[in-house]
């Protein structure tokens, strides 16, 4: 065996284990989070959705808290085109018959029933629940939409007993009012409706639309895009740009970005865009950091900017009983004056609550550093957030690598994902000032 083949088995193995490692990391940061998954009837059909539902089997068997939200609109225009229902639409809603409804919820049980059948092949109990209750659209320019509806509340006490015994709620695209009349109500409204309430920290759009791709859609620039031409990562601001540009288009997938800014603005914190066809894509987008599809997420940074002249005051005072210490280095006004652009604040409520930095020490390398918050903010995990937006910055400048030098805060970066390292690791500028007195440890992280 060549030393060539000796070096692609160790990076192959390296990899592998790092790939492990983010995944623990992932599952331990996630653990207990509400993930709702609206997924489309065409994927139910697709060779790789049994492998699906067994990843979603296993998330559910790990600690997450899992809603199903199955579409059930194609279905649904078979089986009333198979029993010869008269179907007209108001725009893009169905109006929804008496003699419609029927046959409605037989294929919206249907496609549930399709999901917990999965599941139970996995030993995972499932729940196909009345958790909708719904209002009728009534009539809307002179037309009476019957059975079409929309959501007015949902059970959530009953959802979270559900979820509380492990158990995963599926929930058909039907609701009832008071008095137990059905609607019709759109599964992308429900999902919706669900996240908002579970509070959910992650919604999954799963189709086989194919997603954005450049080329076939203007994306704007600026914006990361995989070899296959899907955007990896969209901010708010970003994916409306998207559905600026493309306006005028009704492709599936513009509908998905539309429905993902809607989640966000439902106080979602990450949504999901992915191929239902690719197997292992939803446990490649929770568990990688490039993921398998394309990530819409809220501007958790939106309160995290660069530094004024006059918040240097306000960032040493958080640093001050931090340098007392000896946790940070010392640092004065004009030492974070002259290196201003690497550093940033975490505002809320215009108060500077955190600050830290990302030095650039070449070799493609940074250094987050000066981390400090406020301690009547410390259960907001404020500092956490600062590293991964150092993180984000520290990947859109090209960086390989990402270190800090700390003497007590180790496992709060090794929950991070942060791994040991050595002096002989550090960019050579670095190298040639580390304090051997000081003896900080080194913790770095591969980008």
């Amino acid at each position: 065996m060549t030393d060539d083949h000796i070096n692609k088995d160790h990076m192959s193995a390296r990899s592998q284990v790092e790939l492990i490692r983010e995944a623990f990391h992932y599952q331990s940061r996630f653990d207990g989070s509400t993930m709702v998954f609206k997924i489309d009837f065409p994927v139910t059909e697709h060779p790789h959705f049994p492998a699906m539902i067994k990843d979603l089997a296993l998330l559910s068997r790990t600690g997450f808290r899992v809603v199903i939200v199955p579409g059930a609109k194609e279905w649904i225009d078979a089986v009333l085109k198979e029993y010869d229902i008269a179907v007209t639409y108001r725009g893009q809603t169905r109006i929804t018959s008496s003699a419609a409804i029927p046959f409605v919820q037989m294929a919206a049980f249907h496609t549930a029933t399709r999901f917990m059948t999965g599941l139970s092949g996995s030993r995972i109990e499932a729940v196909i629940g009345n958790f909708v209750r719904a209002r009728g659209l009534g009539v809307m320019d002179g037309i009476d939409m019957e059975h079409s509806g929309a959501v007015d509340r949902i059970f959530l006490d009953s959802l979270s007993r559900v979820l509380g015994l492990g158990m995963i709620p599926i929930l058909p695209c039907i609701g009832w009012n008071s008095s137990g009349r059905p609607y019709n109500v759109p599964s992308d409204e429900i999902a919706l409706e669900v996240a908002r309430s579970l509070k959910a920290i992650k919604f999954f759009i799963v189709s086989l639309s194919g997603g954005i791709r450049k080329g076939q859609y203007k994306t704007g620039e600026g914006i990361e895009i995989a070899e296959n031409g899907r955007p990896i990562r969209l901010t708010p601001h970003e994916a409306v740009r998207l559905l600026e540009l493309n306006n005028g288009d009704d492709g599936k997938a513009l509908t998905e970005i539309s429905l993902a800014v809607k989640a966000l603005n439902a106080g979602v914190e990450r949504v999901h865009i992915i191929d239902g066809g690719e197997e292992g894509a939803v446990l490649k987008e929770l568990f990688s950091n490039l993921g398998s599809g394309t990530m819409v997420y809220a501007d958790e940074y939106e309160s995290i900017r660069g530094i004024r002249s006059r918040d240097i005051s306000d960032m040493l005072r958080l640093m001050e009983p931090l340098m007392n210490q000896g946790i940070l280095l010392r640092r004065n006004h004009e030492d974070i004056a002259n290196k201003r652009e690497d550093y940033a604040v975490f505002v809320i409520d215009g108060r500077i609550r955190a600050c830290g930095a990302l030095h650039d020490w070449g070799e493609g390398q940074g250094e987050i550093a000066a981390i400090a918050t406020d301690p009547s903010t410390a259960d907001m995990g404020l500092g956490s957030r600062l590293v991964r937006y150092f993180i984000d910055r520290a990947r859109r400048q090209n960086m390989r690598r990402v270190f800090v030098l700390t003497l007590r805060t180790h496992d709060w970066f090794e929950s991070l994902g942060f791994r040991e390292a050595s002096v002989d690791t550090l960019p050579q500028k670095k190298r040639l000032l580390y304090n051997h007195v000081r003896n900080s440890q080194i913790y770095a992280l591969d980008l």
